[in-house]
């Protein structure tokens, strides 16, 4: 299976790992690269293990919505794009500030991930604006709204 979702938060209400799946898939068909796709692990973490992880590769001391994690690995025979780790908490408060369904705002942090592991990124006005595109592309596709729309 290209996409391994790993649940490992307790206590916190989570997509089951079917839908992060299909979001993660939508991801990949839009900036299919290769023929098959390739593999990459989606991990649903606490406060703590975003807030180290977080901490750690990009010295921000606070736990942050999603990481990407580009795989540094060569295995002959296998495409690994790498990981995406994603705060429950975070997304849940994000979610609830935002007046936006739970489940929405996950399917858009799971784009968002998935599209930072293809090299898209959000520095740049211009760059911003192209990924901010694709990812309400994307989201369309799995029956969701456009996350910018702040109500």
């Amino acid at each position: 299976m290209p996409v391994e979702v790993q649940l490992v938060v307790a206590d916190e209400p989570v997509p089951q790992p079917r839908e992060i799946q299909r979001w993660a898939d939508a991801a990949l068909e839009e900036v299919a690269e290769e023929p098959e796709p390739p593999d990459l692990c989606i991990r649903v973490v606490d406060s703590e293990e975003s807030q180290s992880l977080n901490a750690r590769f990009r010295g921000v001391d606070k736990p942050t919505n999603v990481l990407s994690f580009p795989a540094d690995v060569d295995v002959p025979g296998e495409k690994i794009l790498g990981d995406v780790v994603i705060c429950a908490p975070v997304v849940w408060a994000e979610a609830t500030d935002q007046n936006k369904p739970v489940g929405d705002h996950y399917a858009h942090m799971v784009v968002h991930g998935v599209l930072h592991l293809r090299g898209y990124d959000h520095e740049l006005p211009a760059d911003a604006e192209q990924m901010e595109a694709l990812e309400k592309k994307i989201l369309e596709r799995v029956g969701v709204t456009d996350p910018y729309i702040v109500s």
